[in-house]
């Protein structure tokens, strides 16, 4: 390759460095270049390089200083090339006519080798010395802020940058200056609509987003729960009786007649009562309602006789004196007799002037039952509820005994009351409960209605039950739960 062809055959312009070779054979080297305009003096820094820009000179530049870093051989080693070592001259060859740069020179000027100093015609004015540098600006100082390089290019989305302000104008600098904004990043057009091509069908136009459906899906639960809601809300007609019932125990009855009282209180605002009637020394009244008093069912039997002959606000003041309530209001509390000998006092005429009492002044009445189906208290409670719970949990032996006590209460008489029922499954603990769904169909086929809550850590410790204290999965499946209890009797 003689420097007038590329690396892939094709003629191209001389080289720079076989131009000046030519232009030397061509022209001479008689006639001296002008003589270069003197540059200014430079910093010692770059004296060497200065010096490393006219080499080829012969043997003159024996003398010049080695710089360390050139990774030349000869000047590491601090000599120079062997005169038999150098370079034979390069051949002559003719200028090229059509370079652009030797069209437009005038006729005095005579072109110069790439080797030696650049010369300049007489018109062009000597280059002038740099400007110093602008003195350090120290932070807080009331210098304006640096003026942002010229741009050579639009600035993307047809973002047009403020108005410079007038020559001359310095704003005040009392402390920080923030730097200019970044120009906002790019954006991407839209894709363009698909143009419909005649003869063909028109694509199917695809389902809502997943957002729309998620949000679908969600307002199908805040409406299930907003019916709840106003179910519970309407007129009763007359005050209802709810009775929780299963003889087997673990099964959450208490739990589930303290949660269902909560409910119904937190929606209607007042009026509902729990009511501990179980005879084997309950628990009720210490998961509920608060304990500023130790009395119980046993010092209501007591003065049953004058609390009955009152009326209005005056026997509401006298029958909360042996009332319990709840930390927020929403439900009053009937403890029970924590000592097993007072249940031979439970007689049915007893039980049923509890009960017409407890009709005057409360709307809604859960009443935890005991675990003897046989007992004269448990009978009564039965045929004076209006609605039957039967609370249970995804266990064979629990579902056995409830499924037993239904036909304890068809034999008896009490099948209307069976059918009409409602079936609660509370689950013990959380994740798949292989039985539930089996229980589910089951007392679906005995009952009026089936309905599941979800477990909830609030209530493992099996201390005090507090309802603002649940998930909001738990307390949106009991509103579904007590909705369906009072669904039968709701104006």
């Amino acid at each position: 390759m003689d420097g007038t062809e590329t690396g892939w055959g094709r003629p191209a312009e001389p080289a720079p460095r076989w131009r000046a070779l030519l232009d030397r054979a061509r022209h001479g080297r008689s006639e001296e270049p002008e003589e270069a305009p003197q540059q200014p003096e430079t910093p010692p820094q770059q004296q060497w390089g200065q010096q490393q820009q006219q080499p080829g000179r012969g043997s003159a530049a024996v003398g010049r200083p080695v710089n360390p870093l050139d990774p030349r051989p000869s000047r590491q080693g601090g000599f120079e090339r062997p005169a038999e070592q150098q370079r034979p001259p390069m051949p002559q060859r003719p200028i090229n006519p059509l370079d652009p740069r030797w069209q437009n020179r005038g006729e005095t000027e005579q072109p110069h080798s790439f080797f030696d100093p650049p010369q300049r015609s007489a018109a062009a004015p000597p280059p002038s010395a740099p400007p110093p540098p602008p003195p350090a600006r120290e932070y807080g100082s009331a210098y304006p802020p640096a003026p942002a390089p010229a741009r050579d290019y639009p600035p993307p989305n047809g973002y047009a940058p403020p108005p410079a302000a007038p020559s001359g104008y310095a704003p005040p600098v009392t402390g920080y200056v923030p730097q200019p904004a970044a120009y906002p990043p790019p954006v991407a057009p839209p894709p363009p609509a698909p143009v419909p091509q005649p003869g063909r069908a028109a694509a199917p136009v695809s389902p809502a987003p997943a957002a729309a459906r998620i949000e679908w899906r969600q307002s199908r639960t805040d409406d299930g729960v907003d019916r709840a809601v106003s179910v519970m809300r309407r007129k009763l007609g007359q005050p209802r009786v709810l009775a929780f019932a299963n003889p087997k125990g673990g099964v959450h009855k208490t739990t589930a007649t303290v949660l269902a009282a909560a409910t119904i209180g937190s929606v209607r605002g007042r009026g509902v009562l729990a009511w501990d009637d179980n005879e084997l020394r309950g628990t009720l009244g210490l998961r509920a309602g608060s304990a500023r008093h130790a009395r119980t069912i046993k010092h209501l039997l007591a003065d049953l006789m004058r609390i009955e002959g009152l009326h209005g606000d005056v026997l509401l003041q006298e029958l909360d004196a042996y009332l319990r309530h709840a930390s927020d209001g929403s439900y009053d509390v009937l403890a029970g007799e924590e000592n097993p000998r007072f249940a031979a006092r439970l007689d049915q005429a007893t039980v049923r002037r509890v009960m017409d009492l407890l009709r005057r002044t409360h709307d809604v009445i859960c009443v935890d039952t005991g675990n003897n189906v046989e007992s004269v208290n448990w009978q009564t409670v039965m045929r004076s509820a209006d609605q039957l719970v039967i609370t249970t949990v995804p266990r064979e032996d629990a579902a056995f005994t409830a499924d037993w006590m239904l036909d304890v209460l068809e034999e008896s008489g009490m099948g209307e009351m069976v059918s009409s029922a409602v079936t609660l499954i509370s689950c013990p603990s959380p994740g798949h409960l292989p039985l539930l769904e089996d229980f589910r169909k089951h007392f679906a086929t005995r009952t009026r209605a089936v309905a599941v809550v979800p477990y909830d850590p609030a209530l493992e410790v099996g201390s005090s039950i507090e309802y603002g204290d649940l998930q909001q999965e738990t307390r949106q499946a009991w509103l579904r739960a007590a909705s369906v209890m009072l669904e039968p009797f709701a104006e």
